[in-house]
């Protein structure tokens, strides 16, 4: 067995880590730890939303519509993300918060991967994601 491969299941393996599969986060010897991107697979039940805005941006984003109609706040603009594959960027300094318009799965990808905006975990686990996490998209 080759220690740099990892074969896994999207669905399956975003339980273990608040949908997190790739990023700074993994250990180092995992095939998965990566300092240059951080890759997630959300699943939002209809009514999620992130628990506060990001800001002081840092990074740059993509994040792809799968399923469901979800719906990325902006400052001064919210983009609707309702077909799949529709998808919106935004670059370092945008600040961003997003919330589940119907259940909802999504793929984000950001870049680079840096510790720093994770919101406090709640006593209470979020539905969908396990528990409150800030680096989401």
């Amino acid at each position: 067995m080759n220690d740099s491969v990892y074969v896994g299941n999207a669905g399956m393996d975003a339980a273990l880590d608040r949908g997190w599969l790739l990023g700074h986060f993994k250990d180092a010897s995992d095939p998965r730890h990566s300092e240059a991107v951080e890759i997630k697979w959300g699943v939002h039940p209809a009514g999620d939303e992130r628990a506060e805005w990001v800001r002081g941006e840092d990074r740059t984003a993509l994040l792809v519509l799968i399923s469901g109609c979800f719906l990325v706040e902006l400052p001064g603009r919210t983009v609707r993300l309702q077909h799949q594959g529709d998808y919106v960027v935004w670059g370092k300094g945008v600040d961003h918060s997003w919330f589940a318009e119907k259940e909802s799965v999504v793929l984000t990808v950001r870049w680079p991967s840096v510790p720093g905006y994770a919101v406090a975990e709640s006593s209470t686990p979020e539905a969908g994601t396990g528990a409150v996490e800030g680096t989401e998209a």
